[in-house]
């Protein structure tokens, strides 16, 4: 197994999805939640191995969307 596939958890992040449909660059939306862009896009490319709740509520309370919006399990 490659160190690609160990990491693969079967949850996918919208989040670039997400911010084409409101219009907003990973810099602003890290400038309203309060979180680094290096950790937005490590978020972003499905290679967070975890998140915090605050993040979660953070990010989503900025985009208008539920936690089911941003992440997704992938087949």
């Amino acid at each position: 197994m490659s160190p690609a596939e160990a990491e693969n958890t079967g949850i996918h992040c919208r989040l670039d999805e997400l911010l084409v449909e409101r219009g907003m660059t990973l810099t602003e939306l890290s400038g309203l939640v309060g979180v680094s862009v290096v950790n937005l896009s490590v978020l972003k490319n499905d290679r967070a191995r975890a998140i915090r709740y605050s993040t979660l509520e953070a990010i989503c309370r900025v985009l208008d969307c539920q936690v089911g919006d941003l992440l997704v399990v992938s087949d």
